[in-house]
């Protein structure tokens, strides 16, 4: 059911119990204005007769049958509609004209006399046979005195009556009012709600029917390829709207607007988990395939000497050697092939919150130590800071520096004579600035961008052709920039790679736009 009906029900429903309600308040008060009213009227017209009352009981004390006759006539005539009843000082009823209770008659003289016999404050309700009237009694004097009190011998009553009746019909009338009223006001409140509703829902609508139009496969970016075009926002970093090309609009209803942009918000993060996992399946087939392509020949190598020692059990031992050589030297290749391809996979799916600061000057240490004992032929001197601390991946920073220090002890020495390399680490402004220079034949200029590609590596290299793409890689996720160069002197090959240091006022770091270092090309 559409939330206008519901409003449009709610509002049939309520709106006429609420005038019932209302009506239910009001009428006693209508009936307590009426009766005051009355009251007042009944006040009034005991007020201007009193007079002639007074002189009709005098008359009728004093035995004076004209004048009591004439006061009498008076009466009558000033009563109007009204009920009056005199009684005299002997109480004996000397006038009773207009409307009143019957009370005793000549053919019931047993019946009782419901009016009251004293004078009271006010009027007060008495009713006979189902019918109600309100009672104004007034003593008056014998004497003139019209101030007697409370039924003293020798003072008459002056009793003003009128029947409840009129009122009661208008209290009646005021009740069919309140229930028409009620009444009608259901269908009206129910169009009236519907209208209103309508036009307040019309913004929830509007929204209903952009978040129904949205197509994920029409979406920028939507195979989830990282560093497609028209993909903002990465894995771990603060992507604007996403792909899913929804925008927030002002409609000027908070609820609506708060709506809107939890939407947005709520789109934005799903792109983000859709590109997450887009580039999780990118990475593990990239995994897969670059894996079977690069283990092939180290496979089939290894298989070839397998099969040369199991059908040569009496090899000799220098062949038999040669063989175990090879088939170490192959199980090393693999190994350090899964493992690059491994660290690129995480280079790639890495997310911010595994970035915290780090004291780079004490990795630097870490793996130099680590160098020396991998290759104790080269010669390794570090000229670092006590402390330098950057924002930045651990992890990342290991895998960084091992493969650059690695990577300049296997090349790094010529014609004999040993690998010689040395790593300086210093702040410059605000970036850190690491050099790690070697004694190699270096690199030329035409090939010093090509090496930083996944398996790009010289004929006679023993590596797996990802050590510098690893360093690449690592050196883009903080921001930082890799070079090769050659040292001052000349001689040998320098990487030279630099990383921003942390600044209080600078903005929160984000990940950068290239996440493809394993899906990419190859070459």
């Amino acid at each position: 059911m559409r939330l206008s009906t519901r409003i449009a029900l709610w509002a049939a429903a309520v709106v006429p119990l609420l005038v019932v309600l209302a009506g239910l308040l009001l009428l006693p008060l209508v009936g307590r204005d009426l009766r005051h009213q009355q009251d007042a009227r009944l006040a009034e017209r005991a007020a201007a007769l009193l007079p002639s009352v007074r002189a009709l009981v005098a008359a009728d004390s004093k035995g004076r049958p004209k004048v009591e006759q004439n006061q009498q006539r008076k009466v009558v005539d000033a009563a109007l509609d009204l009920g009056v009843r005199v009684t005299g000082t002997d109480g004996g009823v000397l006038l009773s004209v207009g409307p009143q209770p019957d009370g005793p008659q000549p053919d019931r003289p047993d019946a009782a006399d419901v009016l009251p016999t004293e004078p009271g404050g006010g009027p007060v309700t008495v009713r006979e046979h189902g019918t109600s009237w309100r009672v104004l009694t007034r003593a008056v004097g014998g004497n003139g005195n019209g101030r007697g009190g409370g039924g003293a011998a020798g003072s008459g009553l002056l009793q003003v009556i009128a029947p409840t009746g009129p009122a009661d019909r208008q209290a009646a009338a005021v009740r069919r009012r309140v229930l028409l009223v009620a009444l009608v006001s259901a269908p009206v409140s129910a169009l009236l709600g519907f209208a209103l509703a309508e036009r307040a829902t019309a913004p929830l609508r509007r929204l209903s029917r952009r978040a129904a139009g949205l197509d994920p496969a029409a979406a920028p970016g939507s195979s989830g390829s990282p560093g497609s075009p028209g993909s903002p926002g990465l894995p771990g970093g603060h992507g604007g709207h996403g792909g899913h090309g929804f925008l927030p609009e002002r409609t000027g209803t908070t609820e609506v607007d708060e709506l809107s942009s939890a939407l947005a918000l709520l789109l934005t993060r799903y792109d983000e988990q859709a590109r997450r996992t887009a580039q999780a399946l990118d990475t593990a087939r990239a995994f897969s395939a670059d894996a079977s392509h690069e283990l092939r020949t180290p496979l089939m190598s290894l298989r070839t000497n397998l099969d040369v020692l199991a059908a040569h059990p009496d090899l000799p031992a220098d062949d038999r050697d040669e063989v175990v050589a090879e088939l170490r030297q192959d199980h090393a290749r693999l190994l350090d092939l899964l493992t690059a391809l491994s660290s690129l996979a995480r280079g790639d799916l890495v997310q911010l919150d595994a970035f915290q600061p780090v004291d780079l000057a004490e990795l630097v240490d870490a793996a130099a130590e680590e160098a020396r004992r991998r290759h104790p032929g080269t010669v390794f001197a570090v000229h670092a800071p006590a402390e330098l601390r950057v924002f930045g991946w651990e992890s990342g920073l290991r895998i960084m520096l091992a493969n650059l220090l690695g990577n300049a002890a296997v090349h790094g020495g010529a014609d004999g004579v040993p690998a010689r390399v040395a790593v300086r680490l210093a702040a410059e402004g605000p970036q850190a600035r690491l050099t790690v220079d070697d004694n190699g034949p270096g690199v030329p200029p035409e090939d010093r961008a090509a090496v930083f590609q996944r398996f790009h590596r010289r004929r006679d290299s023993p590596g797996s052709g990802l050590g510098l793409t690893l360093v690449a890689q690592q050196a883009a996720l903080h921001r930082g920039t890799v070079a090769l160069t050659a040292p001052p002197d000349g001689t040998g090959c320098r990487a030279e790679v630099t990383l921003p240091l942390p600044r209080p006022d600078a903005p929160t770091l984000e990940l950068p736009a290239r996440r493809d270092w394993l899906t990419g090309p190859g070459r």
